[in-house]
């Protein structure tokens, strides 16, 4: 672990169980998961696919609720609160990259990035201007006002990283966020992405097949079958 890491926990995961369907039908997707993620820790999570990566994220992120077990954030049970409160701690706290990137059409790429702030009442010409500056140390200055259909697939994700760290959360949780990115431009978000957690206190969580990006990382978590293998 890197000297950098604080011993704060940030996420307990202990015996995480996720199904999906029921009966003959049903997929085991976690099988209780023990996991302890810290302040300023960079971890990457690995594993061939249907091994429960992208569930635990989910669950880590606050979008699944965990059927077994708890997952604690900053010492929060967000399966316990109602869903407006859920809503409001993920709005304040998460940021996350999805692998379909989830960008909304008919908004430019600065109006996309600027939600996490409006929804935190941030004044709408403050957040258009940090969400500019944070678009052009991504590399799409020129990209500000474009909407996402006529972005390329790796443009389009960096705007989606660029929506995920804005409002600076406590926990960025991404989904495979180097994919559609070039070589270069995929070492350049890693280290926008780490850089902007180490400079809040905050701990970034990442799935990838990527091996270019491996070297960002304080620790690497194999996944496989639900399990969590070393």
């Amino acid at each position: 672990m890197s000297s950098k890491v604080d011993q704060q926990v940030a996420v307990s995961c202990k015996g995480i169980t996720k199904t999906y369907g029921e009966g003959s039908t049903a997929v085991v997707a976690l099988r209780g998961i023990d996991l302890t993620i810290y302040r300023r820790e960079v971890l990457i999570i690995q594993g061939p696919s249907g091994s429960g990566k992208t569930t635990l994220i989910s669950i880590i992120g606050g979008i699944l609720d965990p059927e077994g077990g708890e997952c604690l954030i900053d010492g929060q049970n967000l399966s316990l609160l109602p869903e407006d409160e859920k809503t409001k701690f993920r709005a304040s706290h998460i940021g996350f990259i999805f692998q379909a990137f989830n960008l909304i059409p008919m908004f430019t790429s600065v109006e996309n990035v600027s939600i996490p702030l409006i929804l935190n009442n941030v004044p709408r010409e403050e957040a258009s201007k940090r969400s500019s500056d944070l678009l052009t140390k991504v590399g799409l200055a020129d990209k500000v006002n474009v909407c996402p259909p006529e972005l390329s697939g790796g443009q389009q994700q960096r705007v989606a990283i660029a929506r995920a760290g804005i409002h600076n959360p406590d926990l960025i949780v991404c989904d495979e966020p180097t994919s559609a990115l070039d070589h270069e431009t995929g070492l350049k978000v890693m280290q926008t992405l780490r850089e902007m957690v180490l400079e809040h206190n905050g701990t970034l969580i990442v799935v990838t097949h990527d091996q270019r990006i491996l070297q960002f990382a304080d620790r690497i978590v194999k996944m496989e079958d639900g399990r969590i293998i070393s």
